[in-house]
This record gives structure tokens, sequence and C-alpha cells, in this order.
């Protein structure tokens, strides 16, 4: 069981590093990359940069993976006063990010496809607008946030077992 314990502990620890790249990422590189283009070059690149992520690399071992195996360690430490705090802190933290994506930048993801492929469309600077840039880059810093600290949090509990 501690070998099971172990293992599980240090994957969710992999997979929360992992989202708090990939969001971090996002912060600090593309969308201030992609805040200086011209609306057709943010439309195009934003739309093929989400339909390439959405791969089971990135769902299975990252995002959900974090969720999933976050879970499971948070079941298998319970009784290990140690880590189990550290572990539920990562969990809650993680959660949030988790309703912070699927109630904020999945929608304003799918709206920007919605609109279409960018050599069809009328208004390009009507849609980057629709699409909110100032307020997906503030929910992704939440995110970001969120999820290094659930990182710390695991990163303490392989610490403390």
């Amino acid at each position: 069981m501690e070998v099971l314990r172990a293992v599980v502990l240090v994957l969710a620890t992999i997979s929360m590093g992992l989202m708090a790249g990939v969001f971090g990422l996002y912060s600090h590189t593309v969308m201030p990359g992609l805040r200086r283009t011209d609306d057709r070059t943010f439309v195009g690149a934003f739309q093929a940069m989400d339909r390439a992520i959405l791969n089971p690399w990135f769902l299975m071992g990252g995002f959900m993976g974090a969720l999933v195996l976050t879970l499971a360690a948070t079941g298998l430490h319970i009784g290990v006063a140690a880590a189990l705090p550290w572990i539920v802190a990562a969990l809650v933290l993680y959660l949030a990010v988790f309703v912070i994506t699927m109630r904020v930048n999945v929608p304003l993801n799918n709206g920007l496809k919605a609109a279409g492929d960018p050599d069809t469309i009328a208004d390009l600077a009507a849609v980057r607008k629709r699409f909110d840039e100032p307020r997906w880059a503030r929910w992704n810093l939440v995110r970001t946030l969120g999820s290094t600290a659930a990182f710390a949090c695991l990163a303490v509990a392989l610490l403390r077992t």
C-alpha cells in the first residue's frame, strides 16, 4: 500500500506541475505574444492552439490526470496525518482551477472557435473583442496561481511522506 501511495502522489505531483506549467506559459508567453498581433493572427493562432491542445496527452496526462490523481492520492492518504492536509489543499485548489476552466476559459475558447475560419470572418476585430482577451487572461492567471499553489502543496506532501 505504501508503494501505491507513493507512486500515485508522485504522479499527481508531476501532472499538477505540468498543468501549472501550461497555465503559466499561457500567462507569461502565449497571451502576451498574441496580444501584440493583428486580429487575423490572433483569431487563427488561438483557434489552432485550442484545437491542438485537446489531445489525450494534455487531457489525460495533465488536465484530467491532475484531478484524478490528486483525488486518488487523497483517498490513499487517509490516515496519513503528515501528508493528507497538503493533498486535500491541493485538491481544493485544483478543483477551483478546474471549475474556472470549465466555466470561463472553455466557453470563451469555444466561442472563438465557433466564429469559424478566420479567412471567412468579415469582422475579425469584433470576434476578437467578443472573445474578451482581458477576461480570459485574468482568469488564466488565477488558474496559474491556483495550480502552482496546488503543485507546491503536493511537493510538501511528498516531503512529509
